[in-house]
């Protein structure tokens, strides 16, 4: 029997709020690269020439990174963001390339997208409280945030190499986890909206 839609191929986009080369949540989607599982592969896309969100420049047209990040969101099934954490917070190019990313206001390309999230920070909180302001942003421009599982990367120096390359195996194995949870998220949210529309 041919396979339907719901076990076609998926394409994730990742992305990190991050800009520094050897930062751990950079090493988190490159580890996610590597471990996406069967019938699903990852790109990751970087933030670095996103501009800082202005709405007198939106008025006049989204620049050309922001098209292009925008372009890439809609050309996948889901994303997958790494977040670091600033202050307690979600840092400033994160959410600033979602602030870009949410317009228009609920005609976005983030609207009904799936998204998971993970993070790492050498502290012991694993970015929690970054994570969850994160997924509240998310869940306010109409995204589809995959609830579990959660990958709270603490003591990240113990866990990657001098690269920013991940190199614990069960933090490794919670990665390929959260992108095995995030396929079938996605491909259960695909089949309740074709039954929808049946």
């Amino acid at each position: 029997m041919a396979p339907g839609r719901s076990e076609t191929p998926l394409t994730f986009l990742g992305i990190a709020g991050s800009l520094r080369r050897a930062s751990y949540n950079r090493g988190l989607i490159r580890a996610a690269v590597e471990l996406a599982p069967p019938g699903t592969r990852l790109i990751a896309y970087d933030l670095a020439d996103i501009p800082m969100y202005n709405a007198d420049v939106e008025a006049e047209g989204d620049p050309e990174a922001v098209i292009a990040f925008k372009q890439a969101i809609a050309a996948v099934d889901a994303m997958v963001v790494a977040t670091p954490e600033y202050n307690h917070c979600v840092p400033g190019v994160l959410k600033n390339a979602i602030d870009w990313a949410s317009r228009p206001a609920r005609r976005s390309v983030l609207t009904d997208r799936p998204v998971a999230i993970m993070g790492a920070s050498s502290g012991g909180g694993g970015t929690a409280r970054a994570q969850a302001h994160l997924r509240d942003g998310l869940t306010y421009t109409n995204g589809l945030v995959l609830p579990l599982p959660e990958v709270l990367v603490g003591h990240a120096a113990t866990k990657f190499d001098a690269d920013g390359n991940l190199i614990d195996p069960a933090t490794r194995a919670e990665v390929r986890d959260l992108l095995v949870a995030l396929g079938a998220w996605t491909r259960r949210l695909r089949r309740a909206d074709e039954a929808a529309a049946s």
